[in-house]
C-alpha cells in the first residue's frame, strides 16, 4: 500500500482504537465480571480480546483511510456507515458489561452486525481491499454475537 497522506492514516487508525479504549474506560471494572460469567465451550480466554480488538481497529483504520483517500463517488456516504457502527460498537460493551443487559446488547450487536454488513458492501464499491479488510471485524462481531447470546442463555 502507497501512503498518500501519512497523517491522515494515522488519525484513521486512532479513531477506532480510541473508540475501543473510550469504550473500555467507561465499562471499567465491569469488564471483569466476564470472569465469571457461565460461558459457552467456545469462549477464549479474557486476555484474547484486546489483542484481537487492537489488530480489528487497525485494519479497521487503515480500511477507512483507503476509502477516505479514494475521494471517488459514494465515500462519504460509506464512512458515515463506518462511524455509525463504529458508535454502535462503543456502546456495545456498556451496555453488555454495565447495564448486564445481555439480551438488548445482543440485538444491538446483531444491528451493528448490519451494519457492518452494509458498510463493507459500501466499501466494496469503492475500494475492494477496504472492504476485504473489514471482513474479520464481521467474523469477530459473529463470534461476539453467539458468545452474546450465549451468556444470555447461560447466565
Amino acid at each position: 500500500m502507497r501512503i498518500k497522506n501519512l497523517k491522515v492514516l494515522i488519525i484513521s487508525i486512532l479513531i477506532p482504537i480510541i473508540v475501543g479504549l473510550l469504550s473500555a474506560f467507561f465499562t471499567g471494572e465491569s469488564m471483569a465480571q466476564y470472569n465469571y460469567f457461565t460461558k459457552p465451550s467456545l469462549s477464549p480466554p479474557a486476555i484474547i480480546f484486546p489483542i484481537v480488538w487492537t489488530v480489528l481497529y487497525i485494519l479497521m483504520g487503515i480500511s477507512s483511510y483507503r476509502i477516505y483517500i479514494s475521494n471517488k463517488t459514494g465515500y462519504r456516504n460509506a464512512l458515515f456507515i463506518y462511524a455509525l457502527q463504529l458508535l454502535f460498537n462503543f456502546f456495545w460493551s456498556i451496555i453488555f458489561f454495565n447495564y448486564s443487559n445481555y439480551l438488548f446488547a445482543f440485538i444491538w450487536l446483531i444491528i451493528m452486525i448490519i451494519l457492518i454488513v452494509y458498510m463493507i458492501f459500501k466499501f466494496y464499491k469503492i475500494d475492494k481491499v477496504s472492504a476485504y479488510l473489514q471482513i474479520f471485524y464481521l467474523l469477530w462481531s459473529l463470534f461476539a454475537a453467539y458468545l452474546n447470546f450465549s451468556v444470555y442463555l447461560l447466565n
